[in-house]
């Protein structure tokens, strides 16, 4: 009976504690797209770090979270039933609900190699700012967030932007 305590309590605690050494992020091949979920993958920029925390690919929707130094770089899939310009004010609309986030500038249409057509625009905070895509297909919204400090964005929003042109909606086949 205590061999069975102390089993159960190096489990609850030793694993936690062996999880909390292990890094975060860890390197990502930046020369393939990357499957995030629901049917859409993206080619991660150079240099590009996945942060597993923030990572969560499903048959239908999905989560990755790239860093680049300080810099982070959100793609999400999710199911929707809207428009595009619907799918748009709701992503402003949890940016200006992040405290002091402000959407700033006009918005921009832009589109992808793989035919998505989206709106892109920008936010700024307290010593932050950042970038934002919305693309809906077929019943998926897919949200592009990037942050970072306005010099960190300076450097690699290039490198971002030429990314997120890489977005592919392609739904899988049952096979």
């Amino acid at each position: 009976m205590i061999a069975l305590v102390v089993a159960l309590g190096g489990l609850a605690f030793g694993l936690p504690a062996l999880n909390h050494m292990l890094p975060s992020d860890r390197a990502v091949p930046t020369d393939r797209p990357y499957r995030i979920g629901g049917g859409v993958t993206v080619v991660p920029p150079p240099g590009a770090r996945i942060d597993v925390t923030e990572t969560r690919p499903t048959a239908t929707s999905g989560t990755v979270l790239f860093r680049l130094g300080p810099v982070r770089y959100l793609v999400s899939v999710q199911p929707f039933d809207g428009t595009l310009q619907s799918a748009v004010l709701r992503l402003r609309q949890r940016i200006t609900g992040t405290s002091g986030y402000q959407v700033t500038g006009t918005e921009l249409t832009v589109a992808t190699a793989g035919g998505l057509a989206g709106i892109q625009g920008g936010y700024s905070g307290p010593g932050r700012g950042g970038r934002y895509a919305v693309f809906v297909a077929d019943g998926r919204t897919i949200e592009v967030t990037v942050s970072g400090a306005d010099l960190d964005l300076g450097r690699t929003l290039p490198a971002i932007d030429a990314s997120t042109r890489t977005l592919r909606y392609a739904p899988e086949r049952a096979g």
